[in-house]
């Protein structure tokens, strides 16, 4: 008999992890709190639910791929909570990125109700969801490690099983704080070019093959000079994950000038009204308007 899963938030990132779950093998539940969003999932032989409680009744595993730590706790608790119908047996793999504090609070409220908890966020966006190339950080009691794999490997291309809990998520907003600062470098670059008169992909053809080359600046350059900004991973996000980083970054007594530089420029082009589209649109808080 299939393992049971239940996936709570479908968004850009829940979506295709549920799909690809189902195509594993496994019987997926899905939940979200606006359901018009989970209703596709139908169409793929997912059971959509109306509440977190009733996807977890009964269910071997419960990832939670939603916005934030407050997000993932309201799904958790209460009346239609998903703690409220998990068994000692089930196994909630918290995949969100909610920061240091928040995974705390999280892990004590699933000793609390004495569920076992693994701190698992995923390294990568909408296409590498879809494509189940996501990277996984996973970490928790290793007991957990050989029947959390198969989930894991559904999803993603990598999994690193790291510490115990805690070491995922401070890993992810290390792997996040340097993601963010190339998107936001790529923005500057591209606008200076254009700004200084040239054609920006020639900044592209010349990193090209060099050793300052990554893939990650033509993905998101190509989008800045095309003003494709369809959300891979939106802007919003970027802006809340860059406060993560500073807020960890505080609290380790680190001095974080380009973390705070980052998050300025997110917290700018949402407020230019681009919040919603991808993190690329960095751009427009730095071009000539």
């Amino acid at each position: 008999m299939a393992d049971t899963i239940a996936v709570l938030g479908t968004g850009i990132m829940g979506t295709p992890i549920a799909r690809n779950l189902n195509r594993a093998g496994f019987a997926v539940r899905a939940w979200n709190r606006t359901r018009k969003k989970a209703e596709p999932l139908s169409a793929d032989g997912i059971t959509v639910c109306d509440s977190p409680a009733q996807a977890a009744t009964g269910a071997d595993f419960v990832l939670t791929m939603l916005a934030d730590g407050d997000a993932v706790a309201q799904s958790m608790t209460g009346e239609s909570g998903a703690l409220e119908t998990m068994s000692a047996d089930t196994i909630w793999l918290q995949c969100s990125t909610v920061g240091i504090e928040a995974i705390d609070a999280l892990y004590r409220l699933a000793e609390k109700a004495g569920v076992e908890f693994v701190d698992s966020p995923v390294l990568g966006t909408k296409k590498p969801a879809e494509d189940a190339k996501l990277n996984v950080l996973a970490s928790g009691d290793p007991l957990l490690e050989s029947r959390c794999r198969k989930v894991f490997e559904a999803i993603g291309q990598n999994v690193s099983w790291l510490g115990p809990v805690g070491d995922g998520t401070r890993l992810k907003l290390v792997m996040n704080s340097w993601v963010l600062a190339v998107t936001a470098s790529v923005a500057e670059a591209v606008a200076l070019a254009e700004g200084l008169g040239l054609d920006p992909k020639l900044f592209l053809s010349t990193l090209q093959g060099t050793q300052l080359d990554t893939p990650y600046a033509h993905l998101k350059g190509q989008a800045m000079i095309g003003r494709d900004f369809t959300p891979s991973f939106p802007t919003a996000g970027a802006a809340k994950d860059s406060g993560l980083i500073l807020e960890a970054a505080r609290a380790s007594g680190i001095n974080t000038d380009v973390a705070k530089a980052v998050h300025e420029k997110f917290e700018r082009t949402i407020k230019a009204g681009y919040g919603d589209n991808d993190m690329a649109a960095a751009y427009y808080a730095t071009a000539r308007r």
